[in-house]
C-alpha cells in the first residue's frame, strides 16, 4: 500500500493473513484535523464505517467491503467439507448485509457479487481476499485510464468546478474526476479548481480541498450556493464530478446538488462531464428514476461537529443524492473512453467489447 498524500496513512489496508488478519481504515470524518485508523474485525464494524463514511467513494466501496469478506470467524466443524459450506454460506450472507449499506452506489453491489462469483468454485478465506486484492490492482489501472480519457477535457487556464470528492481518498488509484484533473496537470495544463464544500458532510471542503492542495493545483472552496451564480458570470469554463450509478439511456446519480450544476451549466452552455468506471453504470436500469436513493439522518443537516444549528423541534430533510438528465451531460469519462451522446448506444457498446 502507498501512501495517498504526504502525512496521511494508506486509507484502506489488510494486515496479517486472510484467517485472522484485520482490515484497517483511514477514517475520513476526521479529515482533515484529525488522523485516526480504525481496525475492524467483524462485519458490523465495517458496515458502520461505510454507512457513515468513514470509508466513501463509490468506487472505493468494493475495496474495504472486499477485504471484510475476510473477517468472518466461523465455529469450528468437525469436517473440512462442512467448514467450506460454511464459508460459502457465510459470503452470500455477508453480501447481502453489506450490499445494504449504501443502496445507491452500485460499485459496491458489483464488487460483492463479483466476489461471490469468484469463490463458488473454491469458497475459502484466501480466495476471497485474492479476489479484493484484485479487484483493487484494478481500479488503480481503471483510475489512470479515466485520467488519460479526460486530461484533454480541461481548459488552459480555466477553472474546473467540482462537487464532492473523486480522488484518491474515494478510489484505490487516482480517483474518477479528480483523476481527470491529476491528469491533465501532470500533461502541463494549468487551471484552477473551485472546490464545492458539499453539504451537509462537506466533502469538498474537507477532502477535495486536501487532495488538490497537496497535488499542488489551485483550488478555492465554494459555498454550494454559489455555484450557480459564478458559472452565470462566466467563472467556470468546465464542471465534472463522479456518480454513484448510471442508468443505461446515461442519467447519472451523484451526490446531491449535482443535478443543479448540470442545470446551470446547461443554461449558460458551460460543458458537464461526469467520470466513472465501467463498474458505475448499471444497464438493468432503463433510465434514473429507477435508480435507489438514499436519505440519510436528519441530524447531519440539522447538526454540525455535534453543535446544534437548528431550532430544536425542528426536522430536516437530508437526500443524499439527486439524478442528473443524460440530456444535460455533455459526456462521460470512462476506463473504455470517453462516450458521447446518444448515450444508450454508447453504454450497450461499452459492455459489448467485453471486460
Amino acid at each position: 500500500m502507498r501512501d495517498l498524500m504526504a502525512g496521511l496513512p494508506a486509507t484502506v489496508a489488510w494486515r496479517g493473513d486472510a484467517e485472522d488478519g484485520v482490515l484497517l481504515l483511514l477514517d475520513q470524518t476526521l479529515l482533515p484535523h484529525a488522523i485516526e485508523v480504525l481496525e475492524l474485525r467483524d462485519r458490523d464494524g465495517v458496515v458502520d464505517a461505510i454507512a457513515r463514511l468513514a470509508v466513501r467513494g463509490a468506487p472505493f466501496f468494493f475495496y474495504g467491503s472486499g477485504y471484510h469478506r475476510v473477517l468472518p470467524a466461523f465455529p469450528a466443524s468437525p469436517s473440512a467439507e462442512r467448514r467450506t459450506a460454511a464459508i460459502a454460506a457465510a459470503i452470500r450472507a455477508e453480501a447481502a448485509v453489506l450490499a445494504e449499506a449504501r443502496p445507491t452506489a452500485v460499485n459496491l453491489r458489483w464488487a460483492l457479487e463479483r466476489c461471490v462469483t469468484a469463490t463458488a468454485a473454491e469458497p475459502s478465506l484466501a480466495a476471497l481476499l485474492t479476489e479484493a486484492r484484485a479487484i483493487h490492482r484494478e481500479d488503480e489501472a481503471s483510475c489512470a485510464a479515466i485520467g488519460r480519457h479526460g486530461a484533454a477535457l480541461v481548459p488552459v487556464g480555466g477553472t474546473v468546478l467540482t462537487h464532492c470528492n473523486t480522488g484518491r481518498l474515494a478510489t484505490a488509484g487516482d480517483g474518477t474526476a479528480l483523476a481527470v484533473l491529476f491528469a491533465a496537470w501532470r500533461a502541463g495544463t494549468r487551471f484552477r479548481v473551485l472546490a464545492d464544500e458539499t453539504r451537509p458532510l462537506l466533502q469538498g471542503a474537507r477532502l477535495t480541498a486536501l487532495e488538490l492542495q497537496a497535488a499542488g493545483i489551485p483550488v478555492e472552496l465554494l459555498c454550494d450556493g454559489a455555484a450557480a451564480g459564478l458559472i452565470a458570470r462566466g467563472e467556470v469554463q468546465l464542471v465534472i464530478t463522479g456518480a454513484d450509478r448510471i442508468a443505461a439511456n446515461g442519467d447519472c446519480a451523484n451526490k446531491v446538488g449535482t443535478y443543479g450544476l448540470a442545470l446551470a451549466a446547461a443554461a449558460h452552455e458551460v460543458p458537464f462531464y461526469v467520470a466513472a468506471p465501467r463498474s458505475t453504470f448499471d444497464p438493468s436500469l432503463a433510465d434514473g428514476r429507477a435508480i435507489p436513493s438514499e436519505d440519510r439522518a436528519a441530524t447531519e443537516g440539522t447538526e454540525l461537529a455535534g453543535h446544534r444549528l437548528a431550532p430544536a423541534g425542528v426536522p430536516a430533510r437530508n437526500p443524499a443524492f439527486d439524478v442528473t438528465p443524460a440530456a444535460l451531460v455533455r459526456g462521460l469519462v470512462t476506463d473504455h473512453g470517453l462516450l458521447r451522446p446518444p448515450f444508450d448506444a454508447a453504454i450497450k457498446q461499452m459492455f459489448a467489447a467485453g471486460r
